[in-house]
This record gives structure tokens, sequence and C-alpha cells, in this order.
């Protein structure tokens, strides 16, 4: 990779990896935080990708990474959210709707929150997610359907009616 190439990347994929980290984390000062060290890290450690897709799976791997180790740090435990109208600065393209339901995604246990938004919001399919978290394509569609019952138990306590 050239010396650019962590610039490149942040161009080409840093409004991505903001919104997933803001999706998993639900804070956006933490998912600041969090595609800030992604790029930090690409910088200070240049990778070798074969396509924009591969660089594109790394970073998100990382964030995921990084989004799963501030769920099990203390200091996420001791903050307290942000006030709605800073979360509401975010320049990420949710609807109400979406943020309403993305709020939902991230209070699920991670591994069904990942995925979820993977496969959703990133429109990857069960193969890529299954590549990218270094899973079994069966594992990932389970823990799919899973998420999905547990995602639609709680919409349903919150009012939402589904049409089957």
């Amino acid at each position: 990779m050239n010396d650019n190439s962590a610039l490149y990347a942040f161009n080409k994929f840093g409004d991505d990896i903001l919104r997933t980290a803001f999706a998993m984390t639900g804070n956006y000062t933490e998912a600041e935080d969090i595609t800030q060290e992604v790029f930090l890290n690409l910088h200070a450690k240049p990778q070798n990708f074969e396509s924009d897709e591969h660089m594109k799976a790394w970073l998100l791997r990382s964030a995921i990474n990084r989004c799963k180790n501030l769920r099990k740090s203390a200091r996420i435990i001791r903050n307290s959210p942000l006030d709605e109208t800073l979360e509401n600065t975010l320049s990420c393209e949710f609807t109400s709707r979406d943020n309403e339901i993305r709020e939902m995604i991230a209070k699920l246990p991670e591994k069904y929150a990942s995925v979820i938004f993977l496969y959703y919001f990133e429109d990857y399919t069960i193969k890529e997610i299954a590549s990218l978290l270094n899973k079994n394509e069966n594992t990932i569609s389970s823990i799919l359907q899973r998420g999905r019952k547990k995602l639609k138990t709680e919409l349903e306590k919150e009012g939402y009616v589904y049409e089957t």
C-alpha cells in the first residue's frame, strides 16, 4: 500500500465505519473515537488488500472488534448516554424510525447486533458476513434468524406491528 492508503480508505469508507460504530455503540462520540482509531491503526500498520471490498471488510471487522472491546470496558458502564440533541448531530442517513430501530439493535447482544447491522444496513450477504466474522455460513444464518426474533420481540414491546 502507498502512503496515502489510509487517507484513501478514510475518504472512501469513513462514513460506513462511523455508521457501523454508531449503530453498535449508540454513542456518537464513541463512534467517532472508534472510527479514528481504526484509520490511525491502518495508517500505523499498512495492510495489503486485494480489493476495495477487502479493505472495507477489514475496516468493518476492526471497527466491530473495537466496539466489542468498548462494551466490555468499565468506561462504558460509567458513562451516561449523550443527550438527544448531540446524538442528532450525526450526519448519517438514518431516519428517526431507523434511529429507533438502530437503538433497539444496539441493545441486543453483540453477536446479534453486528450480524443484523451488517445484513440490513450494510447490505452484506450471509456468505460475506461469515467471511468477515470468520464463522460458518450456517452459524451466521442461525444468528441472523435468532437476532430477528429477539428484535421482533423487542419491537412488539415498543408497539411496532408486523404483518406476516
